[in-house]
């Protein structure tokens, strides 16, 4: 298990801030409408939206938000959304995972195409890219949950296979976590056993894709994070996963693009 600093990825980069949190909360809004009209509107007695709403609280997502998009899907409004997975490369060989939520199979398809295609990168199979990632659980803290040691037991207890924990910023913008991640197959115990451990709610619970080995490409930094960056900004997108290797080279070339 290991305890060490992760690099705050392009939700962090200038400029991005606002725009990222309002599509944030669209997506978080899906989430819970989905759940709600798949199944119970009352999350004692539907995990999924129980889940939903409680990313949401950790985003501090405004409570009439949540109750609206609650109402919408257990009054049956909206469209029905399918789940799609993409996968494709982009420069470097860098293998990407796009997951999108939509009610328009063909827009989704056309608009993910399209993002990679103008921006260095190809779509691929179904496949093609997802074995070199693991599809694992992630279980998100805000760093004043505990320090070095104690989220280090808390790992350790509930059985958790690794924590990355975030330097402090001077970047009021950049909220530091601590990020633990364990078996897919366990991520409800590990999540609640965790929250017993810190005495507080995780901020996040999701599923994941890992890479298993990072490739290094710093002078394509700036062009795979283009790519990654438009297909974020679709509608239709809810995650988007890269193998890219946040190196100091790598880092370096984004900042010097950034000044």
């Amino acid at each position: 298990m290991a305890g060490h600093s992760k690099w705050a990825n392009i939700q962090h980069r200038k400029g991005r801030q606002d725009k990222l949190r309002s599509k944030l909360f669209s997506k978080l809004s899906k989430d819970i409408t989905i759940a709600s009209k798949l199944g119970s509107s009352d999350p004692d007695m539907n995990p999924r939206l129980r889940l939903a709403i409680n990313n949401a609280k950790g985003q501090s997502m405004p409570k009439d938000n949540i109750k609206r998009a609650v109402d919408k899907g257990s009054k049956g409004e909206g469209a029905d959304y399918d789940e799609i997975r993409y996968e494709g490369f982009g420069p470097a060989g860098i293998g990407i995972i796009v997951e999108v939520s939509t009610d328009n199979k063909n827009r989704a398809a056309m608009e993910v195409r399209t993002a990679f295609s103008k921006n260095g990168g190809n779509l691929g199979e179904t496949g093609s890219v997802s074995f070199m990632f693991d599809q694992i659980g992630e279980i998100t803290f805000p760093l004043d949950a505990g320090d070095e040691d104690a989220v280090m037991e808390a790992a350790m207890e509930a059985g958790a296979d690794d924590v990355e924990s975030d330097e402090l910023s001077e970047d009021p913008d950049v909220k530091p976590e601590h990020t633990f991640y364990s078996p897919r197959e366990e991520l409800a115990s590990v999540a609640t056993e965790l929250e017993k451990q810190l005495g507080q709610e995780p901020k996040g619970v999701n599923m994941i894709w890992r890479a298993q080995t990072p490739i290094d490409a710093p002078e394509k930094a700036g062009t795979i994070m283009k790519l990654v960056e438009a297909l974020e900004d679709l509608d239709d997108v809810q995650n988007v996963y890269h193998n890219m290797e946040m190196s100091e080279a790598a880092m370096a070339a984004l900042a010097a693009e950034e000044e």
